[in-house]
């Protein structure tokens, strides 16, 4: 199978999400605009958010799926099926546990996030929000679980599609329940548990096809004597530690945001959600191809091809990810007033989401190489590395946030984040580097020439075309500015790859056989 085919295919399905993900952003932005309110749900949606990384596709994926995939290529089915059924039987049951806690603990949770909040009406609306998204936890968790296998038995297209049904459950309870609830947030905190259901049933289907759903027991207690489960357990420890470190910072900054003029938390989440979109699409789907890859590179003893995996998602990482940073910088005014800036989101919305995007701008390229440069450590079971590195820039991040909050607001804690996002790639790479696992492969410096001549013709190019549009002026014409958006980039990203064509760099030179 050919990974660029793939990584077409999960990028390709993970745009619809994004897409999706657009469409009930702007919807929320029309309907609910940058208020108090949008800042209760964005608050209470991100402790679900935070405990999910902990549970779903972060700890728990990144210490299951390099074991899994051991047992995969080395013992045989029915040992491998038995993992799965234990490791989910202990993943249900603590799942339920956690759920439980969160929903009697949500005052003190929210006051956690947020205590800015407390002074106001807002924060008995996010404690409220909290515990009607809380069960989203125990679901969204057991759907990253099953993505794990799916993946490892390189099953890709389900789990990378099964956002969108969670985009669709907003979308639909936006438009159709929101008159119906009070307040009328609420809606959007319903559709987070009917997305969740739908997230985790859809991938039922798969699972039995594959011959891997798993089949779940009370005896909790034979479950955890399982190798290989104890296995997972002991690596989750320290990738636990260093998603909370992650998750820590990402507290931090919305507690300080809470704190800050009203709607500040509002800004930062719309900025967030324009930056998530390369990152998906490409650090996201990149780090998807090549952690079941490199495990299985790694259970064969393969050291080279592991460095070839490796430098093939350095390479594209750096092919697609600055030119996005550019598109960020040049085109922030352009994407947050396409997207946004209509019903109750101001001209004033518009200009405060846009500095965020633009400082998110600057650490995109570091943002997106982590998700890569990760599984390097991930696959060969080493997630104390990463966790070390992350207690530092959890570190540097919270000082660049000294000095950049007084001086940027809200736009600060974007930069911060950014900038720290490149201090940990630029660490994972070196240790990767100095142990002898990623070994650059011959051409890296034409590459590289080439890439900064076709990134210096796409800049100048799409800077020029930018500044013939008022993109707060078209807002009567939400047509017209989603037909300029999609022309201004369209063109310069042909004349960006047609640059680079011309220089000789081919498609068939990032081929990769998985």
């Amino acid at each position: 199978m050919n990974m660029i085919r793939i990584l077409a295919t999960v990028s390709g399905l993970t745009m619809v999400s994004r897409i999706t993900g657009l469409i009930r952003e702007t919807l929320m932005a029309r309907i609910f605009g940058a208020s108090a309110e949008t800042d209760a749900f964005f608050v209470a949606f991100r402790i679900p958010n935070l405990l999910r990384r902990l549970f779903g596709e972060g700890a728990f994926s990144q210490a299951f799926v390099p074991i899994l995939g051991e047992f995969k290529a080395q013992r045989s089915s029915a040992e491998t099926k038995t993992l799965i059924d234990n490791v989910a039987t202990v993943l249900v049951w603590s799942l339920l546990a956690v759920t439980v806690l969160g929903i009697l603990g949500a005052p003190w949770v929210v006051w956690l996030l947020a205590s800015g909040m407390q002074a106001s009406n807002t924060y008995d609306t996010a404690v409220l929000l909290t515990r009607i998204m809380f069960p989203y936890i125990f679901l969204i968790s057991l759907a990253a679980g099953a993505a794990g296998v799916l993946n490892t038995w390189k099953k890709f297209a389900i789990p990378a599609v099964t956002p969108v049904l969670l985009n669709l459950s907003f979308i639909v309870c936006a438009l159709f329940l929101t008159p119906y609830v009070n307040p009328p947030v609420m809606a959007l905190a319903i559709a987070v548990v009917l997305g969740g259901i739908a997230q985790l049933a859809v991938q039922v289907p798969a699972l039995i096809r594959i011959g891997m759903l798993p089949r779940l027991t009370f005896n909790l207690r034979a479950a955890l004597a399982d190798p290989g489960v104890g296995r997972i357990l002991r690596l989750m420890v320290p990738a636990t530690l260093s998603v909370s470190v992650a998750q820590i910072s990402l507290i931090i900054n919305t507690n300080i945001a809470s704190h800050l003029a009203p709607g500040s938390v509002s800004w930062i989440t719309y900025a967030d959600r324009l930056m998530e979109f390369p990152t998906a699409l490409l650090g996201v789907a990149l780090g998807t191809v090549l952690l079941p890859s490199l495990s299985e590179a790694n259970a064969d003893g393969d050291a080279n091809r592991y460095a070839e995996l490796l430098d093939w998602g350095v390479r594209l990482s750096f092919l697609l990810a600055l030119p996005a940073a550019i598109g960020l910088w040049l085109l922030g005014t352009g994407l947050t007033a396409t997207l946004f800036h209509y019903g109750l989101f101001t001209d004033h919305d518009v200009f405060m989401t846009r500095n965020a995007v633009i400082a998110y701008g600057v650490g995109l390229i570091g943002l997106i190489l982590v998700k890569i440069l990760a599984p390097g450590y991930y696959a060969k079971q080493d997630i104390r590395t990463p966790m070390k590195i992350a207690l530092i820039v959890l570190a540097v991040t919270q000082l660049l946030n000294l000095l950049f909050v007084p001086w940027f607001a809200h736009a600060g804690l974007a930069l911060a984040i950014g900038l720290g996002a490149c201090l940990n790639a630029a660490l994972l790479f070196i240790g990767l580097l100095r142990r002898g696992v990623y070994r650059p492969q011959p051409g890296w410096a034409v590459f590289l020439l080439r890439l900064l001549f076709a990134l210096s013709i796409f800049g100048v190019a799409l800077w020029f075309m930018n500044q013939q549009f008022d993109w707060i002026a078209l807002r009567a014409h939400p047509g017209a500015r989603v037909g300029w958006l999609a022309l201004l980039i369209s063109t310069s990203a042909l004349l960006y790859f047609l640059t680079l064509s011309a220089t000789g760099m081919r498609l068939r030179d990032f081929k990769r056989k998985i």
